[in-house]
């Protein structure tokens, strides 16, 4: 059996309908109300006026009573809703027995919100695709006897061998055992070609076999594997409802106020109590509620598309109007993928210095520490013994030998502690100096490359005419590769050898706000979560950046930052688009109810128009992303599963 295939058209057809009967299942308020209008309407049409009544009374005295109890609760809340303008129309089409249009304003208010969760699920289409696909079981082969055995995958082992068929998702992440094998792995890094992989190279779950059957070893169970971090954080941003609303909330109490001031004149002015009734039939705020969560939902589907994913609706608003951004070095405007690509020996020789600093480095997290060990290891060198080793945040790693000796390897500062004022030589855009002390003395000097970003610049430039006044490079490297880079990316404010601490202070005094932090690296953390907004390079792989972050990028674009800028600004216009269409609307239907050009049934009738119109304007936000792509023509086109 498959450890996990693609679903099928006739299951996807299936779940539709399932959805779709969980959905009428919900919606029993909605379908009661319904009833209740039909009945309304024969009963009108066949002059049972008392009966007609009854209904009303009934079905209207319920839905303004559990109305009224959301309200209550929202209040306590400290939220200001705008159902109060639905509940003193529906009262007041009572008071005057207006019935059948009390009773289309009733089946408005509880069919916009089931119109706002049908156009929620459209929207939210491409987040829940991704956890749709989430691997959930895999075929692993028995230690002894060789057979495959269809397992789920919360009981799949570190160490376990593994059989992934073509076309299956790998379940865990893991290392490949077979000679070859050929990965898709679009829907996870954004990768739009699949991957050739050797033996010995890591895989990551989520991603899809493209070759025949081969083997893997898993090195992470499935909980810590790469998917399942994605999955987190798109349950996150699929959990995350109420502060969508907070856009329209700001138009709550002005609508209402504007609403019963022209209700309450044409009343005065008319002498007639229908007249109020018929103007607050169609000042019924559905549009408002409904256009701001819809476009919000279609942005954060539209940046999903992007590889992006959005943790709150919120911050799309935050990111809409960022004015100031902050770019972290390593791993995010360059590469990450750092290679020794030079050594300039000083008391010791080149071997030496790369001995010292590979035994130094094995007890390092860093995004360096890996290079340097792999290059001592190809060129098969000795790695002397190790007592004691601390990684001193931000500046290097302090090694005690088996010989009594102390190795340090970092910044030139944390070198300079022991030998006193050094060289430090001349570095090219995109490479950086790890310095070695022995005892009191250099050792040596690695240098590194670690290529910048193909898109950087561009990114920078697109951030700049999208009205981003100020933009820096807050990083732990030394100043020298940190200008480089800065220069090379037309970046003129570089904050260099900082610690995760300062990297907190220079971003909150960043001005003018909001301030976008853009990061990668665990020490980024930190200033991820101070930023008024952060978005991490998740890249190959979630950090604990990911979990400080309120945008994740799980691709390896650097665009993808000026993508999502541009989505959220246009979600944000989209929402306020609509919004006012739906304001203006409202306000030109009450006006001409106010002078009794427009019954109360026939308003009812219109506003439920106006609900529609503003539903289909505020799904244009899932076309977003289409936008962003435009805007940077030259790259290319990146899929998503």
């Amino acid at each position: 059996m498959p450890a996990q295939t693609i679903a099928p058209r006739t299951s996807e057809a299936s779940h539709a309908m399932s959805s779709t009967v969980d959905f009428l299942r919900n919606r029993k308020l909605m379908m009661f109300v319904l009833v209740g209008l039909a009945t309304g309407v024969m009963l009108w049409l066949t002059g049972a006026e008392m009966a007609l009544g009854v209904t009303a009374y009934l079905v209207l005295g319920i839905v303004i009573v559990i109305t009224a109890i959301d309200m209550f609760k929202d209040l306590m809340r400290g939220h200001w809703g705008l159902d109060i303008l639905a509940v003193i129309a529906m009262i007041a089409t009572l008071a005057v027995q207006e019935y059948v249009a009390g009773l289309i304003i009733a089946l408005m208010l509880t069919g916009g919100e089931a119109l706002e969760d049908l156009a929620a699920r459209r929207a939210s289409r491409e987040l829940d695709q991704l956890l749709n696909r989430a691997p959930a079981f895999a075929g692993r082969i028995h230690p002894v006897t060789g057979e495959v055995e269809r397992i789920a995958i919360e009981e799949v082992k570190v160490g376990d061998e593994l059989l992934v068929r073509s076309s299956e998702i790998l379940p865990v992440d893991g290392v490949l055992l077979s000679d070859h094998a050929t990965i898709d792995e679009s829907s996870v890094t954004g990768e739009p070609i699949p991957v050739n992989y050797h033996a010995g190279d890591p895989l990551l779950s989520g991603t899809v076999n493209r070759t025949t059957s081969f083997t893997m070893r898993a090195q992470k169970v499935a909980a810590d594997s790469n998917y399942a971090s994605i999955v987190r954080l798109v349950e996150e941003a699929v959990d995350s409802r109420a502060p969508m609303v907070r856009l329209a909330d700001r138009y709550a109490v002005p609508f209402t106020i504007v609403s019963l001031l022209i209700a309450g004149f044409a009343w005065f002015l008319s002498g007639d109590p229908v007249r109020f009734a018929e103007v607050l039939v169609v000042a019924t705020p559905c549009p408002l509620l409904i256009a701001t969560p819809v476009a919000f939902m279609g942005g954060m589907s539209s940046a999903a598309k992007l590889n992006v994913i959005i943790k709150d609706g919120g911050v799309l608003e935050v990111l809409a109007r960022v004015r100031a951004v902050a770019f972290d070095k390593t791993g995010t405007l360059t590469e990450g993928k750092a290679d020794v690509v030079e050594i300039h020996p000083a008391a010791r020789t080149v071997d030496e210095t790369l001995q010292l600093a590979a035994a130094a480095e094995q007890y390092s997290v860093h995004v360096f520490a890996d290079p340097i060990v792999a290059s001592a290891r190809t060129q098969q060198l000795e790695l002397p013994e190790v007592v004691t080793a601390d990684e001193v945040a931000t500046n290097g790693v302090l090694a005690s030998l088996a010989d009594g000796t102390s190795v340090r390897v970092g910044k030139p500062s944390f070198i300079e502690e022991v030998t006193g004022p050094i060289d430090r030589p001349v570095l090219s855009a995109g490479e950086t100096a790890v310095y070695v002390s022995v005892g009191d003395e250099l050792a040596g000097v690695i240098i590194l490359s670690d290529p910048i970003r193909e898109q950087s610049a561009d990114t920078v430039s697109r951030l700049r005419r999208a009205g981003v006044a100020e933009i820096a490079m807050v990083t732990g490297d030394i100043t020298s590769t940190a200008e480089s880079v800065a220069h090379a990316v037309d970046i003129q404010t570089v904050h260099a050898e900082t610690t995760p601490q300062t990297k907190v202070r220079i971003v909150q005094a960043m001005r003018p706000r909001p301030v976008l932090m853009v990061g990668d690296g665990i020490n980024d953390a930190p200033v991820l979560a101070a930023a008024d907004v952060g978005v991490a390079m998740a890249g190959r792989g979630a950090t604990v950046a990911s979990e400080s972050a309120a945008a994740v990028i799980i691709s390896n674009d650097i665009a993808r930052v000026a993508d999502v800028a541009y989505v959220s600004r246009r979600t944000v216009q989209i929402a306020l688009q609509s919004i006012w269409m739906g304001i203006i609307i409202s306000v030109g239907l009450m006006l001409v109810a106010a002078f009794g050009y427009l019954p109360a049934v026939v308003g009812a009738l219109l506003q439920e128009i106006v609900d529609l119109v503003a539903i289909l304007s505020a799904l244009r936000a899932l076309r977003a992303h289409r936008g962003a792509r435009r805007e940077s023509p030259a790259r290319r086109e990146v899929p998503v599963g």
